[in-house]
């Protein structure tokens, strides 16, 4: 990893952790004043319901003004809102701060995956890329929940908005002296057709289909976690220690990737993931403890930090050059649909039937749906 791509993944874990903290806190808030998870699973979609419509105008701000003006815009957006939060901290508020969190890190996804996509030359290169690119939203599932249930549980829930503020700007602070890396050759953008077509691409439906099954197992988690934790009396510091654990276990997957994926085709990484992920949502619920919930934790991160580089590695290689902006906003906007959709049912689920009914269903899901992997 060079130096500027280490200074773009540095400022997106300032960024994304302050998303990643707020999605701990804010839930955590809303369950000790007595919400129920119906309500949770309102919150959580929040965080994805802005980038849901921002996908595609997100992938063409990106093309148009670079990902440097994208990460500034994004920036503060995302610190205002952790602002607003820690000011008023109330329900609207707290969905309002979810909105702009979950928009600032949507831009900068989609502009920073584009980026580093042109600068490959080779196959080898790009998986590559995308291993270390994606060791920064996976650090920040550490730093983001960990740093605010510490916050939480020494100063109050306020002080750990206000930090979750600051992040952003730091990362604006790291950018200082980057100089944007254009192309040499400009790609030109196939205006023809629209974005919408690329669904008759058989490969990239069934890609974007696995994709879907792997996120909602991923959102089941954050999701889970918390009320799980708070169902068994555990602290803010300990619920945020487990889902930190999940990250360290995803980006040190994430780090061994470029070795890994030069043995192994994306398709065999991405089907192993999905039966052990299955096994391991199976066995969740009977976690009677933090160390217990810890362990299931880390076993999920191994294998679903391994997923979203070989998916972005298996993109880019089966759509067209000029195309790439349109597939990666498709992807985003079809995982966000989902990050949107989900979080409802499984806040309904839970209230309906209790938490351990959710691991069990997304586990059946993502083990069915391991058929796909094998077909791409």
């Amino acid at each position: 990893m060079n130096k500027e791509l280490a200074q773009w993944v540095s400022a997106q874990v300032c960024l994304h952790s302050c998303m990643t903290g707020l999605r701990m806190a804010a839930p955590l808030m809303l369950l000790r004043a007595g919400e129920s998870a119906a309500a949770i699973g309102v919150l959580l979609a929040l965080f994805a319901l802005s980038q849901v419509f921002l996908a595609l105008p997100a992938g063409q701000m990106a093309e148009r003004h670079g990902v440097k003006l994208c990460f500034t815009l994004a920036s503060v957006v995302a610190s205002a809102g952790a602002l607003l939060a820690a000011l008023w901290p109330h329900t609207l508020v707290l969905g309002l701060a979810a909105l702009c969190s979950g928009a600032a890190c949507g831009l900068v996804i989609i502009a920073l995956q584009r980026h580093v996509g042109r600068m490959t030359e080779d196959v080898d290169q790009l998986r590559s890329a995308f291993s270390w690119l994606s060791i920064g939203p996976a650090i920040s599932n550490f730093i983001g929940p960990l740093s605010a249930g510490v916050v939480i549980d020494v100063i109050g829930f306020r002080s750990a908005y206000f930090l979750m503020a600051l992040l952003p700007l730091v990362g604006c602070l790291i950018l200082r002296g980057v100089h944007e890396h254009r192309p040499a050759q400009a790609v030109r953008q196939d205006h023809s057709e629209s974005a919408w077509q690329l669904f008759k691409h058989a490969p990239l439906r069934r890609l974007l289909l696995v994709n879907w099954f792997l996120s909602s197992c991923w959102d089941a988690h954050t999701f889970m976690v918390p009320i799980l934790g708070h169902e068994r009396g555990i602290s803010a510091s300990a619920i945020g220690t487990v889902l930190g654990l999940f990250a360290l276990a995803a980006t040190a997957t994430r780090m061994a990737l470029p070795w890994v994926s030069r043995r192994l085709k994306e398709k065999d990484i991405i089907f192993a993931a999905m039966l052990v992920t299955g096994a391991t949502l199976t066995l969740y619920p009977f976690s009677a403890s933090g160390w217990t919930m810890s362990v299931c934790s880390i076993v999920l991160g191994l294998f679903l930090g391994a997923v979203q580089p070989m998916v972005m590695s298996a993109l880019h290689q089966i759509t067209p050059e000029n195309r790439h902006g349109q597939a990666l906003a498709l992807r985003l906007m079809t995982i966000n649909a989902s990050s949107v959709g989900m979080p409802l049912f499984f806040g309904a689920a839970s209230a309906a039937m209790g938490s351990a009914p959710v691991f069990w269903i997304m586990a059946a899901s993502v083990t069915l749906g391991s058929r796909l992997a094998r077909k791409m």
